[in-house]
């Protein structure tokens, strides 16, 4: 069951409370934890795990809070930065036509990629992101494969095995070295709960098409 957490997995954010930290400790945090949930800035400051990851498994589960009118991609915004270089983006897109869907809307891989089939419920609403990814290799400085990732949405597969051939809108350029992962905060109350990650070591490339 992709939202059972493993055993050796560490849970960010739970019933008895969150690891995340600030991602600037010198400036303003304004998100919030009570009762299980974390609860995202209404400002501009963002958390990050304490700790760095290669390949993982990541799961999340997150409500986007609800904003009359605008923008899909304005309503709801936060997004799950992986390694703070790669965004899966969360916004409110629920009821969006796929003609209309852009690779900037809920679920897609920031301006590269828009999900393969369209679950976003409706503002308000618990959503789930199931995530597996497998870092990029290099050699020294040199690229030598790229990111892939494959990302589960509300448990129907929405990105299978996808190769990541650069980094994402405001992420950090791409490198050898490990990552936090970062939730973002982007002037939307969006709240969060059941956050898990389990470390893996996906040493062949398709290794996590074991899902």
């Amino acid at each position: 069951e992709p939202g059972r957490r493993p055993a050796d997995a560490v849970q960010l954010v739970g019933p008895n409370g969150s690891r995340m930290v600030a991602e600037d400790p010198d400036g303003e945090h304004l998100w919030t934890f009570a009762d299980g949930v974390l609860t995202a800035s209404p400002k501009w400051d963002s958390v990050v795990t304490p700790d760095v990851y290669q390949d993982f498994r990541l799961h999340l589960e997150f409500a986007t809070n609800v904003v009359e009118g605008g923008n899909p991609e304005t309503r709801g915004n936060s997004g799950v930065y992986i390694q703070k270089r790669y965004e899966v983006q969360i916004s409110d897109a629920h009821g969006v036509a796929a003609e209309d869907y852009k690779a900037s809307y809920c679920a897609s891989l920031y301006r590269l990629k828009k999900p393969d089939v369209l679950v976003c419920r409706e503002a308000g609403a618990w959503q789930s992101f199931h995530i597996v990814f497998r870092a990029a290799r290099w050699d020294g400085d040199q690229k030598t494969e790229d990111a892939r990732i494959t990302v589960l949405h509300n448990g129907r597969l929405v990105h299978d095995d996808v190769a990541m051939p650069r980094k994402t809108g405001a992420g950090q350029q791409e490198g050898p070295a490990p990552g936090p992962i970062k939730l973002q905060g982007h002037h939307n109350e969006v709240r969060f709960r059941n956050v898990w990650i389990q470390p893996l070591d996906l040493g062949r490339p398709g290794a996590q098409k074991a899902r």
